[in-house]
């Protein structure tokens, strides 16, 4: 069974940066690839970034220029890191894996995902 477990979340000021983090488990980590959605309430699941078809990265309008992500294998783990944060990106962000081959940006390609991690940017 596949496990995904974030961290990183908290409380920052804007115009600050978090590295969110997600560690895989249960399944070879090079089989899958990885995403981050976020949610806030009364909202559908949001893409925010992406490993793409072909290992690419592919991210969210709302974070373009302003968001890096990656993955260290030795670790299992996949990272995303949004640097001068504003208010509008508080939500709760999840990581989500998917096999290779699948689209990137529906949420409903996933079928693991991770429990969630709350991100609030102050004003």
């Amino acid at each position: 069974q596949v496990h995904l477990v974030e961290s990183g979340g908290g409380l920052v000021q804007a115009g600050g940066s978090l590295r969110l983090s997600c560690t895989v488990s249960g399944r070879s980590f090079t089989d899958l690839r990885m995403g981050w959605f976020r949610q806030d309430p009364g909202n559908e699941r949001e893409f925010v970034a992406a490993e793409s078809l072909f290992a690419n990265t592919a991210v969210a309008a709302s974070v373009k220029g302003r968001s890096t992500l990656s993955r260290d294998i030795s670790k299992n783990t996949v990272y995303l890191q949004i640097m001068s944060l504003k208010p509008e990106d508080t939500a709760s962000y999840y990581c989500a894996a998917r096999p290779r081959g699948v689209n990137y940006d529906n949420p409903n390609d996933y079928p693991y995902w991770g429990q969630g991690t709350q991100v609030t940017v102050s004003s």
